[in-house]
């Protein structure tokens, strides 16, 4: 039987976070994660170069055998995601699906806070979007949604400063400006994949009192309740627990910063898109 691997897409290194939480969920499927990194970032991208190089890896994946699709990036989850859902889906196949990481954890965000205001983190382009305002008050209507855009944060991670004292003013700058907003903010969603490498920086910069929460474990139940409640779904995507990594750029660059994500050792290959 063809290997039919759930595919897990982002447009670089930080689906890998919620690819690590889908496999310790889910440990018994077959992955194929691909990073778009040659044409990363997307977060300063328009809503259609977000789109077509989101449905140009979707087709890719499909090529592949997936029948599922996991858009592990907000930006293409918020600028993609729908479009192709309603618009491009049915000439694949009525089985294919393609799920963003949006809705998922939307439909939760409102149980971690007690005050009712939320925080959001994210890239431009997400924040623009509004997806997570627009999301969250459709699950939360009473909550108050506040968003600040950090647009050096992604640049910091993909560079490996993370971690070295550079970061503090930027991290500490993004938070000020979120918490400014409100004071009433006691809980901050990291709603871009690449932010929980930061979370040792932004802990410490917050009250004990407001809560950071990340999308990986978040994404990863979802996915397990989708499966169990599309059981011809679950039986489509093959068992074997074998993960592949693929990314449109550098493969030893990709393994060596992938590994920083993804919490081990990886081997990628090198595949074009739009060709």
């Amino acid at each position: 039987m063809q290997q039919q691997p759930i595919g897990v897409f982002d447009s670089g290194y930080g689906g890998l976070t919620i690819l690590k939480e889908l496999v310790q969920q889910l440990p018994e499927y077959d992955y194929l994660y691909l990073g778009d990194n040659a044409r990363a970032p997307y977060g300063t991208r328009s809503f259609e170069t977000v789109y077509q190089y989101t449905l140009e890896a979707v087709q890719w994946f499909f090529k592949q055998g997936c029948e599922l699709v996991v858009l592990a990036c907000n930006t293409a989850s918020a600028k993609a995601l729908r479009t192709i859902q309603q618009k491009d889906l049915a000439q694949f196949g009525a089985q294919k699906r393609v799920l963003g990481v949006i809705r998922p954890t939307a439909e939760i965000i409102g149980r971690f806070s007690e005050s009712g205001h939320l925080g959001i983190l994210a890239t431009k382009g997400t924040v623009i979007s509004e997806s997570y305002v627009l999301e969250t008050a459709h699950f939360f209507p009473e909550m108050t949604v506040f968003q600040q855009a950090c647009p050096m944060w992604v640049p910091i991670i993909e560079n490996g400063e993370h971690e070295g004292p550079g970061a503090d003013y930027f991290v500490q700058d993004s938070i000020n400006q979120l918490l400014s907003q409100s004071p009433a903010i006691d809980t901050i969603l990291l709603a871009c994949t690449h932010y929980p490498l930061l979370l040792p920086k932004i802990a410490p910069m917050l009250a004990p009192h407001i809560q950071v929460v990340s999308q990986g474990a978040i994404v990863a139940q979802s996915l397990a309740n989708y499966l169990e409640r599309h059981p011809a779904m679950a039986g489509n995507c093959s068992k074997n627990g074998q993960i592949r990594f693929c990314t449109t750029d550098s493969t030893s660059d990709f393994d060596e910063k992938g590994a920083i994500f993804f919490g081990k050792p990886i081997k990628s290959v090198h595949i074009l898109l739009g060709h």
